[in-house]
């Protein structure tokens, strides 16, 4: 094609027109690179959104060759991708339990006295004296020895011995006393001087606030009890990625302290906020931790692998990205490469998913896609360089004058 052909004429000129080759920032610049500046330097006509107009490329097998223009054919393909990401191992906030007071006091008795030591439900942590539980004690014991003295006749007299008992024993579980402790203190008749707090789970003690003899008010955390049995993984993928990551997606965990063993578990939940300068959304991931083997505060690798199913690929040089639209070049039944604008997907390796725009076995340009680019936009406009103006002396074989040389430039026939 005239025009492909006066593109490698402008090129061989572009080389030839160096003052000096060690002197030129171009001498070592390939056809495909020149491309790339003449395209951005000469832009073609442009359509009312200011967007290059392009116009269909005819070429040669001679010129292709030269060109070095290569083809691919659009395929549909089962596309298996894998997200990566690092994360790190969490405590499963659903199974902390805080244990605190409700009422002030002293500690009397530290049972469990270090953090790390695993802990049985109902296990006793620590004795805390409390005058206002030793208070509250000795009223259900008065209330109880009320009620036995009232004749059980005078109904009024008794409903009022009862409700008192009951208000007594409703105070003391409030203050978390056990129905158990409470049915002894009954029992004995006897106010015992502290009282014991238990373990309300199983787990490990995470942390420990308390030493022996320390006052504590009350709303204060003594310790922090985690049930480890379960873990959580919780890592970052990015906002595009976000569509194959739902709950229920299966994954696979690596930890450094476990080389070559997989831990499989799936996705529990997917934050509902992206972290705006990161542009990454967590997610979590429910792992069984037999044996706590996996400790809170190791990192870890994620896998997450997704299925696309049958999607529509194409090598990813065969796109053109401008900024505003991505473009390729597909091969018509007539040997004419034609424009087509193509909205893309996922990128996997040297391929990209291509979304609408082309069908599966049409033939684009995959290589010096760039140089027909050029050419493309060349046709759609007359070019400013001299001898390259479309439809004018050049073209109808006359003799155009050569224009006046500025100084210290080469004059070229």
């Amino acid at each position: 094609m005239r025009r492909a052909l006066a593109l490698v004429a402008v090129l061989g000129l572009a080389s030839g027109c160096q003052r000096k080759a060690d002197e030129s920032p171009m001498a070592e610049m390939t056809a495909e690179e020149h491309a790339r500046m003449v395209a951005g330097g000469t832009q073609g006509a442009v359509d009312t959104t200011g967007q290059v107009l392009r116009q269909p490329v005819r070429l040669t097998s001679a010129q292709e060759r030269a060109l070095g223009v290569v083809y691919a054919t659009v395929r549909r393909q089962a596309v298996t991708r894998t997200i990566r990401t690092v994360g790190e191992i969490q405590a499963p906030e659903s199974r902390l339990a805080d244990v605190t007071l409700k009422v002030d006091g002293f500690v009397e008795e530290l049972l469990v006295a270090a953090m790390g030591e695993p802990v049985r439900k109902g296990q006793p942590l620590l004795t805390v004296y409390s005058p206002m539980l030793v208070s509250a004690q000795e009223e259900l014991l008065t209330a109880r020895r009320l009620l036995a003295q009232v004749d059980p006749s005078s109904a009024e007299a008794y409903r009022n011995a009862q409700s008192m008992l009951e208000a007594a024993r409703r105070r003391l579980a409030a203050w978390d006393l056990e129905a158990a402790q409470i049915a002894e203190l009954e029992r004995s008749g006897t106010v015992p001087r502290t009282v014991t707090l238990r373990s309300p789970v199983a787990g490990v003690v995470l942390e420990k606030e308390v030493v022996q003899g320390q006052k504590v008010m009350s709303g204060m955390r003594l310790y922090r009890i985690a049930d480890l049995s379960e873990v959580w993984v919780e890592g970052e993928v990015f906002e595009q990625e976000l569509r194959f990551v739902h709950p229920g997606v299966e994954a696979h965990i690596e930890v450094a302290a476990y080389p070559g063993q997989h831990l499989m578990g799936r996705v529990a939940f997917v934050y509902p906020t992206i972290d705006r300068e990161s542009r990454t959304n967590r997610v979590r991931i429910v792992l069984p931790n037999p044996g706590l083997r996996l400790k809170p505060g190791m990192f870890a690798t994620i896998y997450v692998d997704v299925s696309l199913g049958e999607v529509l690929m194409a090598p990813t040089n065969a796109v053109i990205v401008t900024g505003d639209r991505n473009v390729v070049f597909v091969r018509e039944a007539d040997g004419a490469l034609m424009p087509r604008e193509v909205v893309v997907g996922s990128r996997l390796d040297d391929r990209v998913e291509i979304l609408d725009g082309l069908k599966a076995g049409e033939s684009i340009v995959a290589s010096a896609n760039f140089l027909v680019d050029a050419e493309s936009q060349l046709a759609a406009t007359p070019s400013q360089m001299p001898g390259m103006q479309h439809g004018t002396a050049a073209d109808t074989g006359k003799k155009r004058p050569a224009p006046a040389a500025k100084p210290g430039e080469h004059q070229h026939d």
